[in-house]
């Protein structure tokens, strides 16, 4: 807008004008600083910034400001208080501390959980009832999580802890527990499922380490050996008496619907139901998190390659079924938003997948003080489109700082 545009004072703003707002857009609760006032809300919502007056613009405005009334008496000077606009500003800074509060939580309790996946692992042999009681405590926390209440949220983890070779099995659990939730599997069936998605791996045990941590591609021989962790969980989880249904999504977890996985290559009616929504989370998470961590997808590509390329091999229902709750732009994506801003998605409620929880790049304010905004409550704004990083500026990129390891982890939706 020209800066010669004359100023106005608020009470003379009417339907038909065209304003700019000479606020930072987190300062107000419009789409964009330049609009045309369309209704009696949008001039509510002005009024109440508290503004002392208002740029506006003639030549995009459908009719004149309106007369200034008369002025009044002068009053007596009053105690200050805050204006709207200071009330709203103290709000939004309100909203943003408690936000940052909720993700550092998050990220202790993933680290935590973590922790106890690791510990699992290095026990199941040695003492394996130790070892199992702590799967079950650590499954029926998210059980509770997941069926407790009317809401979860699906975070992306920024914690280092997702570094951690242990994660692989803490993501696959959540995941496949937020699917069976959307499929409303009952407590009974989520724990079971749990149960096998944490432990789905544990015939990894028995392949080398160097085959298991090797970035480069396996060959043929390597590829095969690999493939025999199927068959070792199995024989392990038989050892340690595991319930059948844990067992076959031990042994069915690379099993695909098409009769082209691994290892007895079975078909869909022949795998286990709970074994078909392990090999969902299963797939993703290892599109998204592949050894060598440059070959990896965002979870935005992931969901496109299984549901374009590779759908023939999942179970049809279960598949819409998980890009449903996760979204077009789950957790750990990154997004443009209408505005033309760079964002990360931090988290999603499974329910308004459309309305996620961002970072939001902004070069004016620094990295810790990065702005957090939940779509919920900005209806005004929505992600235009999802992005690799080649396609975000380099300063954006390094602002952002997505992380080439994804790690996720659920907790209860908040109250609204």
């Amino acid at each position: 807008m020209p800066a010669t545009t004359p100023y106005i004072a608020p009470e003379q703003v009417c339907i038909g004008l065209y304003i700019q707002l000479e606020l930072a857009w987190w300062e107000h609760g419009f789409a964009f600083s330049n609009f045309k006032i369309k209704d009696e809300a949008q001039l509510k919502a002005l009024r109440a910034l508290g503004l002392e007056r208002v740029r506006y613009d003639p030549a995009r405005s459908d009719c004149l400001p309106l007369a200034l009334a008369p002025a009044a008496p002068e009053a007596q000077p009053a105690i200050a208080t805050p204006s709207p606009a200071e009330q709203a500003s103290q709000a939004r800074a309100d909203t943003l501390k408690a936000l940052r509060k909720r993700l550092a939580e998050v990220d202790r309790s993933f680290v935590k959980a973590s922790q106890h996946v690791k510990h699992l692992n290095q026990t199941l042999r040695s003492r394996p009832e130790e070892a199992l009681k702590q799967a079950g405590e650590i499954v029926g926390a998210m059980v509770d999580t997941l069926l407790g209440g009317p809401g979860v949220v699906l975070h992306s983890i920024n914690s280092k802890a997702a570094d951690d070779g242990y994660v692989h099995a803490l993501n696959v659990t959540v995941l496949a527990l937020l699917l069976g939730r959307q499929l409303g599997l009952d407590s009974e069936d989520c724990r079971t499922l749990g149960l096998g998605a944490l432990l789905h791996d544990i015939g990894k045990l028995d392949v080398p380490s160097k085959v298991l941590l090797k970035s480069e591609p396996l060959s043929r021989p390597e590829q095969q050996l690999l493939q025999l962790h199927c068959e070792f969980g199995l024989r392990l989880g038989q050892k340690l008496m595991f319930d059948d249904d844990v067992l076959r999504i031990i042994n069915e977890h690379h099993e695909y619907c098409d009769g082209s996985g691994y290892p007895r290559q079975l078909r869909e009616a022949a795998i286990s139901r709970l074994s078909r929504l392990v090999c969902i989370a299963n797939q993703f998470d290892n599109l998204c998190n592949p050894p060598n961590p440059r070959d990896g997808l965002s979870p935005h590509e992931a969901l496109v390659l299984m549901f374009k390329q590779y759908q023939s091999r999942f179970d049809a229902v279960a598949l819409k079924a998980f890009i449903r709750c996760m979204g077009v732009d789950p957790p750990g994506c990154l997004v443009q938003l209408e505005d033309q801003r760079y964002a990360l998605v931090l988290g999603m409620n499974p329910s308004k997948p459309l309305r996620p929880t961002l970072i939001v790049f902004d070069a004016c304010v620094p990295k810790h003080e990065a702005l957090i905004i939940d779509l919920e409550h900005e209806p005004g704004l929505s992600i235009a489109a999802s992005l690799r990083p080649g396609q975000v500026p380099r300063e954006a990129l390094e602002y952002l700082n997505p992380r080439q390891q994804l790690s996720y982890f659920v907790e209860p939706s908040q109250s609204r």
